[in-house]
């Protein structure tokens, strides 16, 4: 198994405030793990980190083959390519519909063939059950369709890694369920490494996954599941 994040001896910062130090982190190709910690704790920061909306200034670390100390301005769009981001709140362009927000992804990162960008797109609604949507806008979806379409987005270049910054922060258990269920069959089938920041340890004690846990400042392995 390659690793898809490898972090060492790092410092992360939000603001120039020191927020988590002594960070070891390494994360291999189709695991998923769960990032838990309080608000506050520096959970969002350090996914800011891995995609590079933070600079990583103190210690070493690797995410998809670059290298954030070496991480050239022009590089960036080259990394996020490698990373889907599903973020809490959707962020879904609601002027737009469900395959029409994928077109303008897929245009953003490069895609120019308009046959193959519907595709991929359909292809992606497919695997997280929403096909049916495409032409929907997304105030005509339920939270938790949403949530799919927003996944199905990050899904859209293959990443290596998938950050999900408290996915299931606005959805009812059930849909919680849901959305986990997908996420995990995405690792498996898609071979894709998550890392999931939450603090819905309902979702974490029923969904096995590695756990670390942001404590005091700092990254702790957590071994008690």
């Amino acid at each position: 198994m390659s690793k898809v994040i490898n972090i060492s001896n790092a410092k992360i910062y939000q603001a120039k405030k020191l927020v988590i130090d002594n960070v070891w982190l390494s994360i291999e190709q189709g695991e998923f793990v769960y990032l838990i910690g309080k608000t506050g704790s520096g959970k969002s920061s350090l996914l800011k980190t891995l995609y590079a909306e933070i600079p990583l200034e103190e210690g070493e670390g690797l995410v998809a083959d670059y290298n954030l100390r070496r991480l050239a301005t022009a590089e960036i769009p080259f990394l996020r390519r490698k990373i889907g981001i599903v973020f809490q709140d959707f962020q879904l362009l609601m002027d737009r519909t469900v395959i029409q927000n994928l077109y303008f992804v897929l245009g953003a990162t490069g895609w120019t063939d308009k046959a193959l960008i519907h595709k991929r797109a359909l292809s992606v609604l497919q695997l997280v059950g929403v096909e049916q949507k495409a032409n929907d806008f997304p105030h005509a979806l339920s939270g938790g369709e949403q949530q799919r379409v927003s996944i199905a987005r990050a899904l859209l270049n293959q990443p290596q890694l998938l950050l999900a910054d408290e996915p299931t922060g606005n959805l009812d258990p059930e849909t919680s369920e849901e959305i986990m269920q997908l996420l995990i069959a995405v690792a498996k089938e898609e071979n894709t490494a998550i890392l999931m920041a939450t603090h819905d340890m309902a979702v974490v004690n029923k969904f096995k996954g590695r756990i670390i846990r942001v404590e005091d400042g700092e990254l702790k392995e957590d071994d008690s599941k």
